[in-house]
C-alpha cells in the first residue's frame, strides 16, 4: 500500500480548515477524502511524503498529521500512545482494569431481563448485554423483540443501575439502538458492512466490534478505522472465535489475537469466550484464559434457564455458574495484580 498522511484538524477549523488541506494537496496533484463534519474532520490523503507532511503541519488549522504505509492509523499506538478508555462516570470505565459484560443472547421478554440485571447488579456487574433484533442464520429462528427488546433492556438497565450493551443489525435501526444503548454492538456478519460502521463511529458512542468470521487482524483494525474516521473515538476490539477446519468447537477462538492487538491499538480489547466455544462447558476455561492473555474484559452469555431460551441455549451460562465464573476471574485477576513473591 502506498503512503497515506492523515490531517486531524482542530475543532475550530471550519470549512476553511479543508480548504487549505484540499489546495496544499492539490499542488501535489494528490486526492484527498474528507470524514467527519467541519468542526472534527479527518482528511485522508492518498500519496504525499515527509514534505508534504511537514507542509501539513505548519497550517493554522492542523491539530495533528500522520503519514503512515498502513491501512489504518488512528486504531494504532501511533495515533496516541495511552490506552483509550471509555468512561461512564466515577468508578465505571472500560479499558482501565478487567471488566465482565454478561446477560442473554436476546432479550426475550421483560420480565426476564429484569431478573437478569437484578442478578448482575447484586454481583457488581455493571454492563449487561441483550439483543432486540437478532441476525439469525435461519430464517425460521427466534428474530428478536426488536424496539420492544430495546425498550426492556433499558427499563431494566436504569432500574439496577446498568449500562447496555445491544447490537446493531442495519442502518435503519442505528437511531433507535443509539437512542436506548450506551455501547453499539457491531458483530461479526457485520465486521465489514462499511456504511455501518461510518455511521455508528457519527453516533458518537462506544462502539464494541466482533471479529469476522474470516476476518484477519488487518482486516479488523481497518473496520475500527472505518468507525474512528467518521467520528468515533473508542472502538472495543472483540475477539470471539473466527472459521478454520476445526469442527470441535462453534469457532476457533484465536487467543493470541489478544496480545498482538494491545500491541498495535490504543482501543480496549474484549474476548466473547460464548460464541467461540459454542458449549457452556468450555466458556470458563476460554473467559480465564482472556483475563490471563491481558483482555481488557469479557462478554459472557448468562440465561436463567439456559435449556430453554429462545438463542443460544447450548453456549449461555446459567446463574450458578457464572458466579463461579466470576469468583474465579476475580481470583486470577488479583493474583495478576499481586507482586509476584521472592524465590518464585
Amino acid at each position: 500500500m502506498q503512503d497515506s498522511i492523515i490531517v486531524i484538524l482542530k475543532p475550530d477549523a471550519g470549512p476553511r480548515g479543508i480548504d487549505e488541506v484540499r489546495a496544499a494537496a492539490k499542488r501535489e496533484g494528490l486526492d484527498v477524502k474528507v470524514f467527519g463534519a467541519a468542526g472534527a474532520a479527518k482528511i485522508v490523503i492518498l500519496g504525499g511524503s515527509g514534505g508534504l507532511r511537514d507542509t501539513l503541519a505548519s497550517l493554522p488549522s492542523a491539530e495533528r498529521v500522520l503519514l503512515t504505509s498502513r491501512p489504518y492509523a488512528l486504531v494504532t499506538r501511533e495515533y496516541r500512545d495511552r490506552p483509550t478508555v471509555a468512561d461512564f462516570g466515577p468508578g465505571l470505565a472500560i479499558g482501565r482494569g478487567f471488566t465482565v459484560i454478561a446477560g442473554p443472547c436476546a432479550v426475550e421478554s421483560r420480565g426476564m431481563i429484569d431478573e437478569i440485571a437484578a442478578f448482575l447488579a447484586s454481583l457488581g456487574i455493571r454492563f449487561i448485554r441483550g439483543g432486540a433484533f437478532k441476525a439469525r442464520t435461519s430464517p425460521y429462528d427466534f428474530q428478536g423483540l426488536g424496539e420492544k427488546g430495546l425498550e426492556y433492556i433499558r427499563l431494566a438497565a436504569d432500574r439496577h443501575g446498568l449500562k447496555v450493551v445491544t447490537e446493531v443489525l442495519g442502518a435503519e435501526e442505528v437511531r433507535a439502538v443509539t437512542d436506548m444503548a450506551d455501547i453499539l454492538q457491531v458483530g461479526a456478519r457485520n465486521a465489514q458492512n462499511f456504511r455501518l460502521l461510518a455511521l455508528l463511529g457519527a453516533a458518537a458512542k462506544p462502539v464494541l466490534l466482533k471479529r469476522g468470521f474470516t476476518s484477519t487482524i488487518d482486516e479488523l483494525l481497518q473496520a475500527a478505522e472505518y468507525v474512528m474516521l467518521n467520528g468515533g473515538d473508542v472502538v472495543i476490539l472483540c475477539e470471539r472465535g473466527i472459521r478454520t477446519f476445526e469442527t470441535a468447537t462453534r469457532n476457533t477462538l484465536d487467543i493470541a489475537a489478544v496480545p498482538v492487538l494491545k500491541e498495535l491499538s490504543h482501543q480496549p480489547v474484549f474476548v466473547d469466550p460464548s460464541h467461540a466455544a459454542g458449549r457452556r462447558e468450555w466458556v470458563p476455561s476460554l473467559a480465564c484464559a482472556a483475563l490471563a492473555a491481558g483482555a481488557d474484559g469479557v462478554m459472557v452469555e448468562i440465561h436463567p434457564e439456559p435449556e430453554r431460551a429462545l438463542s443460544d441455549g447450548p453456549q449461555s451460562l446459567d446463574f450458578r455458574a457464572f458466579e463461579v465464573l466470576l469468583a474465579r476471574l476475580r481470583a486470577i485477576d488479583a493474583a495478576m495484580a499481586s507482586p509476584t513473591p521472592r524465590g518464585s
